[in-house]
Parts: structure tokens; C-alpha cells; sequence
């Protein structure tokens, strides 16, 4: 995609509960990263959403900071936590605007990345890099563009490379999963029923801030 997806389009789809990356659980693959022993020190989770990941984090002993533009998303993220009993934390934040410096050692970003335009991608990437320490790990889990049929916003591997150059070492870049629900017209696409869980093809890429 060559252009940034307006913030009231997430605002609308949480209103109208129709956000696909609302799964009810955190992300397999962060799930499996977490349990791998990947998450470290203070931890970045970059559009948290309603905070299943941030939770599963929390709730872990990880010291972990939710951000997401959207007050609505962060409004449910703090009541998913109140209710599973987690003290986690969140922060209406724009991911462009982060403040302070090499404070985070890792960073997890779940289908955030695809939303932005070519050019807000390579900000986004100097941000995070303004943010974190060295040696800090970054996460990214993107929808990939492949020829599997899929929705949402979609890139290609050459996005998450492009992006991540200067002061970054993509350690690793490989096709993964992501977990969404299916409604309407993506589920009579996919063949499935609305409201299914789907796991459509992404991209997992593992940087190192040098």
C-alpha cells in the first residue's frame, strides 16, 4: 500500500465492532515468542489494540507499555486488563510522537507496520530506532501480500527491508501467520462463516538496533 490508513477508520471499527485484529486472545505468534524468552527488559507493544498482547505480557512479568492512537481502542485495552487482573499499562500515543530516548529493549508490533505508506514507514522505523537501546529487539508481524487470499492492508517482504535500514539489522524475515476474524465479505471470500477466526499470511521479521 502506498498511503497511511486514516485514524477514524480504526475509531469506526471499534465503535461498530467490526475490527478484524479484535481476536479476544494475543497473537499465536507473540504468544510463542513470549514463551521462546524473546521479550526483555522494558517492552514497547506499538498499536496495542484492545491489549490482548499487552496483557498476555503483563501478566508474565514483563514490564510492558501499550500504545495505540485510537482513545477508544486504549479505553478497551484498560478494561480487558481490569478484567483478567492484570496491571498492565496503556497509553494513547501516536507512534510518530514517542518521547524520551534508548528507553526500550524490545519491541513488539502487531499489524501496525502494514498500515502505513511507504513514507510513514521509514518515519515510523526512525522513531523506533530514537526509542530504543542498543541491541534492542524489534518484532514485526505484517500482513504479507502473496497470492493466498487474504484482507486488510497487505505488503510485501521488500516493505519491512526498505523500511528498516539505516541503524537496523534484520536478523531474520520469514512468512508467518496472523490471526484475524473474518466478517462479510472477507469471510465469503475465504469460504468461511463471519465472525470465524482465520490465520492469513504475514510476514515475522526479528531487527536489532544497532
Amino acid at each position: 500500500m502506498d498511503t497511511t490508513v486514516p485514524q477514524g477508520t480504526f475509531d469506526t471499527a471499534y465503535d461498530e465492532g467490526w475490527a478484524g485484529w479484535v481476536i479476544g486472545e494475543p497473537q499465536p505468534v507473540v504468544a510463542e515468542l513470549e514463551r521462546q524468552g524473546w521479550f526483555r527488559g522494558s517492552v514497547l507493544d506499538a498499536g496495542c489494540g484492545t491489549g490482548d498482547n499487552t496483557v498476555l505480557l503483563a501478566g508474565r512479568g514483563h514490564d510492558v507499555l501499550g500504545i495505540d492512537f485510537s482513545d477508544r481502542a486504549v479505553d478497551l485495552a484498560r478494561r480487558n486488563a481490569e478484567t483478567h487482573g492484570v496491571p498492565a499499562r496503556f497509553e494513547a500515543a501516536d507512534a510518530f510522537a514517542l518521547e524520551g530516548a534508548d528507553r526500550f529493549d524490545t519491541v513488539v508490533d502487531s499489524a501496525l507496520f502494514h498500515v502505513f505508506g511507504a513514507d510513514d514507514r521509514a518515519r515510523y522505523a526512525d522513531v523506533l530506532h530514537r526509542v530504543c537501546r542498543p541491541e534492542a529487539r524489534v518484532f514485526v508481524l505484517a500482513l504479507a501480500l502473496t497470492e493466498e487470499p487474504t484482507f486488510g492492508p497487505c505488503i510485501s517482504d521488500a516493505a519491512i527491508r526498505d523500511a528498516f535500514t539505516d541503524g537496523w539489522e534484520l536478523e531474520d524475515l520469514s512468512a508467518d501467520r496472523y490471526r484475524a476474524v473474518a466478517r462479510g465479505d472477507n469471510a465469503t471470500e475465504l469460504g468461511v462463516g463471519s465472525g470465524a477466526l482465520v490465520d492469513l499470511p504475514a510476514w515475522l521479521a526479528r531487527l536489532r538496533r544497532v
